[in-house]
């Protein structure tokens, strides 16, 4: 069985865009509000206002931009309801809550390893 990638190597992308596409796909994941707008999608559809209340201090203006980013890798869908005013719900994609898994799954590691870390942090900065 192939990869999805090398088939689309196949299809024209060379190498250096494939590997371009990988370090953009792990930019957006690893971004800050990326990771707390995935978390908060985790378990319900929620609505704009909603996620950034959810996601404070995340700005206006960022949270747009986070979930148009996770849109366009197809990790978020959005749903403008016909309503007034116009409603428009967020939900995780099928490969948004595979990603969610990986995510709980870091944010777990990062709290059962936080008070070695703060020793760490505290040792290295008293040098």
């Amino acid at each position: 069985m192939t990869h999805p990638l090398m088939e689309v190597d196949g299809a024209g992308l060379s190498e250096q865009d494939r590997r371009d596409l990988i370090r953009g796909v792990l930019e957006r994941i690893g971004d800050k509000w990326s990771v707390v707008v995935i978390c908060q999608l985790g378990d319900s559809t929620r609505r704009f206002n909603e996620l950034r209340r959810m996601s404070e201090p995340i700005t206006q203006r960022m949270l747009s931009a986070t979930l148009r980013g996770l849109e366009r890798d197809g990790l978020v869908t959005r749903t403008v309801f016909d309503t007034k005013p116009p409603r428009v719900d967020y939900a995780l994609t099928p490969r948004g809550h595979t990603l969610l898994e990986i995510v709980r799954t870091l944010a777990g590691w990062a709290e059962d390893n936080a008070a070695g870390i703060l020793h760490s942090r505290t040792a290295f900065d008293a040098r």
